[in-house]
């Protein structure tokens, strides 16, 4: 009991054993917590489906088909038992005629009075699962009941878990069988594996070796490939196998010629004889060095005339080579401004891959203004940050972008000191030595110049890097309309969905420029607060669009004059949700469909629909919600007059830290009484 292989073979079943055992069992754990959640996830919704027909049917007056549905339901296999008792525990209604009047077990009445509406029980060899659900008194139930009794009754729903039992059962045998299985696989793999991968091979070498031991080293040259390791170990044997019978040979060979020596002493004659052969053997080879080195004078010149054409080859290889490069770059050049479509964004992208890809030291592209036919700077990559990139630049001669627009072609300057012509300062505040510059058109209309100054290495462009950069040119200007395209696309679309807010508070003349408003403050308050850029553009298309929800609302309950009742405020409270889902086909719009969603949530979590608090709250949303109630409270609503500024103020710092964020709470009353507000 030795073997290698079986001692490899146990430890590693021992192994796959513990590790599939363990594998096994958490499986198993999985599935029972999973079909217990199951369970009370399926209790808890049909609890609440038949207490929401019971209300319906007690709220038309239909008290008669309550025990109707209580019998029905009980009908269904799973059910165990449905009743509905009261607060003290005693039975109002059952499916079971015979218990109405009766107590409920102290588990069911205890778990009621601990909030514990969900929980499992055991009776006689069955478990079940009980899910308990508070029927509250409303004002529909005023007629039949008191209005000072806030619970009707409790409905308790108890479910058979001897179904989910046999699914338990069920899946627990199939992970057993499956982990015996995959045991089994694993261990008979790893079997195969020494027989083919180690056994044999040294079966193989046991072999040879014993061939080598009988003299048989025609016999003794094994090959074995089933690994790297088990090559070498071969190739080392056959040498050795191969060296042992080399020095064999030699031994034998050196004997002989001992033998032939004494031989040669004894027969002198012979000697001689077979130095005049020696002789004539020596000059048949000295002829053949003559011709051997002849031939070797033949052979250097043709590896001079070899080395000539590897030369030329070397020279053709780097000319191929700096071709497949520029490819590269324009490639990657394509991917990458392919991948944005925010215009001030690609001009800059543009920018800075034409520097890299043409290897330069500056690069900018100018925009044509049809309006006052001058230059703007679109995107620059090296030039100066003291240098003003709002600045319009005159188009006037002595530029280069002044030729290139005029010609509506490309031009190459290898050297601007040549050309008198053209000015040596550039515009943009540097000195240019060297230039290439590319029309950018649009339907043949040249809409600006791309250019590339002064290559890095300090020589001039060359030919080749005119056509590359007409080719970047030409990439650059299909991205260029194709995102205009995109923010006119995205400009149609806001001003659709903008319109339809307009219209909805165009029909109430309480609520009419209520968004125009709230995004002014919105906006203001986010540039106090620090943002910029894409976050400040997203807060400002919220604010415009953070009341589109209400389309779905009511008209009669939007402009209600009346107290809104509680069904009016559930309902009123969907829109921010409602909002969503209108903008949901808009694309464009997906960053700020969390901000709408979240204009009526709260810092402290009670507010409507996630209730989210704290960081889990976006910045945005925060400042939504101060300017949106800020804006409701100074003005008038069908209900009330609209509160004077500094009431509103002032309630929005009594609620810092509950309903709004403490920090933008706090910015928004220091612009107030700045006086920022008041002027825009």
């Amino acid at each position: 009991m030795n073997s290698l292989k079986i001692k490899f073979l146990g430890l590693s079943g021992l192994i796959l054993m513990i590790a599939i055992s363990l594998t096994t069992w958490y499986n198993l754990q999985t599935q029972k917590a999973l079909l217990s959640k199951l369970a009370a996830e399926h209790g808890r919704l049909l609890a609440e489906t038949v207490r929401n027909s019971i209300i319906t049917d007690m709220a038309n007056g239909k008290n008669d088909r309550v025990s109707h549905i209580l019998g029905k339901i009980n009908n269904e296999p799973a059910i165990k038992d449905v009743r509905i008792f009261d607060e003290s525990g005693r039975v109002l209604m059952s499916a079971k005629q015979n218990e109405i009047g009766d107590l409920v077990s102290t588990a069911e009445l205890m778990a009621y009075r601990t909030g514990n509406f969900a929980f499992q029980s055991n009776l006689g060899d069955h478990n079940h699962f009980n899910s308990l659900v508070p029927i509250q008194n409303a004002p529909a139930c005023y007629a039949c009941h008191d209005a000072s009794i806030k619970i009707l009754g409790v409905l308790n729903l108890s479910l058979s878990l001897e179904e989910l039992a046999h699914m338990q059962s069920s899946g627990r045998n199939a992970t057993m069988i499956a982990s015996g299985v995959m045991l089994i696989i694993l261990v008979l793999t790893i079997t195969a594996f020494l027989l083919v991968y180690v056994d044999a091979p040294i079966r193989k070498l046991v072999t040879a070796m014993d061939h080598v031991e009988k003299g048989q080293f025609e016999h003794a040259h094994t090959t074995v490939s089933s690994s790297d390791e088990m090559t070498m170990l071969s190739s080392k044997f056959n040498y050795m196998v191969q060296r042992l019978r080399e020095l064999m040979d030699s031994t034998i060979k050196n004997e002989r010629e001992l033998a032939v020596s004494q031989e040669k002493l004894a027969h002198n004659e012979e000697v001689q004889a077979m130095n005049i052969a020696l002789e004539e053997r020596l000059k048949e080879i000295e002829y053949l060095n003559i011709n051997l080195e002849e031939r070797i004078e033949e052979i250097e010149e043709a590896n001079f005339k070899i080395a000539d054409l590897a030369s030329e080859l070397e020279e053709k290889n780097i000319g191929l080579s700096e071709a497949v490069d520029r490819l590269q770059a324009l490639y990657k050049m394509g991917l990458a401004i392919n991948a944005t479509m925010d215009l001030t964004k690609l001009l800059d992208l543009l920018s800075s891959k034409s520097m890299e890809t043409m290897k330069a030291q500056v690069g900018y592209i100018l925009m044509l203004n049809d309006k006052t036919g001058n230059m703007l700077v679109g995107g620059a990559a090296g030039i100066s940050d003291e240098f003003d990139r709002s600045m319009e630049i005159p188009i006037k001669p002595g530029g280069v972008s002044y030729w290139v627009i005029n010609n509506n072609q490309p031009k190459l300057l290898d050297e601007v000191d040549k050309g008198r012509e053209f000015s040596k300062m550039s515009r943009l505040g540097f000195i240019r030595e060297s230039v290439i510059c590319a029309p950018l058109t649009d339907k043949e209309k040249v809409i600006g110049t791309i250019t590339v100054a002064n290559p890095l290495d300090g020589t001039s462009f060359l030919s080749a890097d005119l056509e590359l950069l007409t080719t970047i040119a030409a990439q650059a200007s299909v991205a260029i309309r194709n995102a205009r395209l995109y923010e006119e696309q995205q400009h149609s679309y806001l001003n659709t969905v903008q319109a339809l807010v307009s219209a909805i508070e165009a029909s109430d003349a309480y609520t009419r420029g209520h968004s125009d408003r709230v995004t002014r403050y919105s906006v203001a308050l986010g540039k106090n607060l620090g943002l910029k850029g894409d976050p400040l553009k997203r807060l400002e298309q919220a604010a415009i669009l953070h009341d589109i929800g209400k389309i779905g609302i009511d008209a009669s309950i939007l402009h209600k004059k009346g107290k809104l009742t509680p069904a009016d405020i559930d309902i009123l409270k969907l829109h921010p949700s409602i909002g969503v889902r209108i903008l949901e086909p808009i694309g464009f719009l997906a960053p700020i469909r969390d901000i709408i969603e979240q204009h009526h949530e709260r810092y402290d979590g009670k507010g409507y629909p996630n209730g989210l608090e704290g960081d889990d709250w976006l910045i945005e949303g925060k400042i939504l919600a101060v300017c949106d109630t800020y804006d409701a409270m100074t003005s008038d609503r069908p209900y009330r007059k609209a509160l004077p500024h500094e009431v509103a103020v002032q309630e929005i710092r009594d609620h810092s830290g509950s309903q709004f964020d403490p920090e933008v709470a706090a910015a928004f009353v220091t612009m107030c009484i700045e006086g920022q507000l008041l002027k825009l």
